[in-house]
């Protein structure tokens, strides 16, 4: 496959990821949620490359980065295609060449990745799942929303809603289930990273909520927990054209990135 065919076959994706939300059918969007929680450190259309070429993979790295974890690619193994950065050294000027020169990308190609069970050797350590009870990942989660300078608190005031976002305030309503408040936590932190910026003027209550739901669903399926069932069925009241679907998809893949990296370190 070369580089323009692999372009065009992210663009096709999102195309007709929009058709079936347009139809009313939400489940080509929640795999590609799931595929999000599979593949937090790729971007949106290298998510949507591996989906197109690979749709049942689970866990994909380069070559070099699975001979570092003690495997070795099979012979005849045909490999995922993705986009990888240029990255070149940018010009300084006379007076900032005291300071070390940054980098910025300069274009993307084409490189491969494998699925592991196009591998083979030393068997890779499972990241930890919880399976339907968030145990310890509900206070990385209250631990991330704490570095990030917003204040958590309980109150019944908010029912019947479950969590309110505010600047710098998170506002959960007690007594919640442990899976329950780990999700509408996550929920609520999504809106903390995506909607409490000059962005929030730009977008509308349906796209931010919905968005913050994706998110959630994102983290719930990151972790084991089965995502609750108002989150599919609020996820499939999206529609809009491809172009701000996209955009849309882009910023629910950073926010999701960003909290499971975050929740899963110490995993």
């Amino acid at each position: 496959m070369k580089f323009e065919q692999a372009r065009q076959i992210a663009e096709k994706a999102i195309e007709q990821l929009s058709e079936s939300l347009e139809r009313g059918h939400s489940e080509e969007l929640q795999n590609y949620l799931r595929a999000m929680a599979k593949f937090p450190r790729y971007s949106l259309h290298n998510i949507l490359l591996i989906l197109a070429q690979r749709p049942k993979a689970s866990r994909v790295a380069g070559y070099r980065t699975w001979q570092q974890l003690g495997r070795f690619v099979k012979k005849g193994a045909k490999g995922i295609l993705i986009f990888a950065p240029v990255l070149r050294r940018k010009r300084t000027d006379k007076d900032e060449m005291l300071h070390a020169p940054g980098v910025a990308v300069a274009g993307f190609r084409g490189v491969y990745v494998f699925e592991e069970a196009d591998t083979d050797g030393d068997p890779i350590a499972e990241i930890s799942r919880c399976q339907g009870d968030p145990s310890a990942f509900t206070d990385r989660l209250k631990q991330f929303v704490s570095s990030r300078a917003i204040q958590l608190e309980y109150s019944d005031c908010i029912a019947p809603a479950h969590g309110q976002c505010s600047p710098g305030r998170i506002v959960l309503l007690p007594g919640l289930s442990a899976a329950v408040e780990f999700s509408t936590l996550a929920h609520e932190a999504a809106h903390a990273l995506l909607h409490m910026t000059a962005r929030r003027a730009e977008t509308t209550k349906r796209t931010r909520e919905t968005e913050a739901e994706a998110v959630a669903f994102v983290v719930c399926n990151a972790i084991g927990l089965e995502a609750t069932k108002s989150a599919s069925d609020y996820i499939s009241l999206y529609s809009g054209d491809k172009n701000v679907l996209a955009e849309s998809l882009e910023h629910i893949q950073r926010a999701s990135a960003e909290i499971i990296a975050a929740i899963t370190e110490a995993g």
